[in-house]
């Protein structure tokens, strides 16, 4: 049992929103927090604007001035230690969920990246997030105002699973919005029409990015504890098969096996940090060990 009871996934799926999972998992979780290495505000030089009356006239850029004549003001935007794009996959196939007791994948995944936004813009690093299904749906640009964290969590709350996955159109638009080096959690269960997905991801540590991938996966994924005739439905098409439990359970359990070896030597291949999520599992065992490699990572 977690050392947290609210972490448990039964728990926190009784728990009416996502603003009081986030709650209760940061609560227990503060403890594993980093601190920034910074103790200071450093700044960024965003754009220019006309000078007016009431501007800072330290802001004042003299070339501009020189070559203009006109006064112009720079304008800053407070740089942050660490951007963060947290890609959450809202597929129909992340609405599976084994026992209605239990969390669906995307409610985890959901609550695993709110969670990270939280302790994020709490050591003032921004967090961004892209919502993604056979295209992206939703997207916050990164911000580290504790004022942005409403938005990040309102935009989670208010996703339903629907429609194939497609990693690859987020990979894009990450690689289009994200400028300098930036890091990329994603939230999936891997279930993409596209075989080469992680190769995708790959393009994201080419640029130089870091990447995390939580693979998201329900216990009945995980252990098949199918044993009666059963329908087996798609969630993101209309195929469907019926299959004695008992006789295709083996054949199921190899392939699932070859297919999570294959993922984890693609995930290792192309550099990402790679973690098996387990949705029956408490929170803090996904989260306290990642958060953990983190400050070593950085430290």
């Amino acid at each position: 049992m977690s050392a947290h009871p609210l972490l448990d996934p039964v728990v926190l799926a009784r728990l009416a929103t996502l603003k009081l999972r986030v709650r209760a998992i940061t609560d227990g979780l503060l403890t594993g927090l980093h601190k920034s290495p910074q103790h200071g505000q450093s700044v960024e030089f965003a754009e220019h604007k006309e000078y007016a009356p009431g501007d800072d006239l330290r802001h004042i850029d003299w070339k501009a001035w020189g070559k203009f004549d006109k006064y112009y003001v720079k304008r800053f935007e407070q740089e942050t230690n660490l951007r963060a794009w947290l890609v959450v996959d809202a597929s129909g196939s992340m609405g599976y969920r084994g026992d209605e007791k239990r969390l669906t994948k995307l409610d985890y995944a959901s609550a695993l990246a709110a969670s990270l936004a939280y302790l994020l813009v709490r050591q003032q690093d921004a967090a961004g997030l892209v919502v993604v299904e056979d295209r992206v749906v939703r997207h916050v640009a990164p911000r580290a105002a504790a004022s942005h964290l409403a938005q990040v969590v309102e935009t989670l709350e208010g996703l339903a699973p629907s429609g194939p996955t497609s990693l690859g159109a987020a990979v894009d638009f990450v690689l289009e919005q994200a400028g300098r080096r930036a890091s990329v959690v994603v939230l999936s269960d891997l279930f993409d029409r596209d075989e080469a997905v992680l190769r995708k991801l790959a393009q994201l540590r080419r640029r130089k990015h870091d990447v995390t991938v939580f693979h998201t996966l329900d216990p009945a994924e995980l252990v098949f504890p199918f044993d009666d005739p059963t329908l087996f439905l798609s969630m993101e098409d209309a195929r469907q098969v019926e299959a004695h439990g008992r006789d295709v359970k083996k054949g199921y359990l190899a392939e699932l096996g070859r297919w999570l070896e294959e993922v984890r030597r693609g995930a290792a291949a192309a550099d990402l940090d790679y973690q098996l999520c387990d949705t029956g599992r408490p929170l803090d065992q996904v989260l306290l060990p990642w958060l953990s490699r983190r400050e070593r990572s950085a430290a």
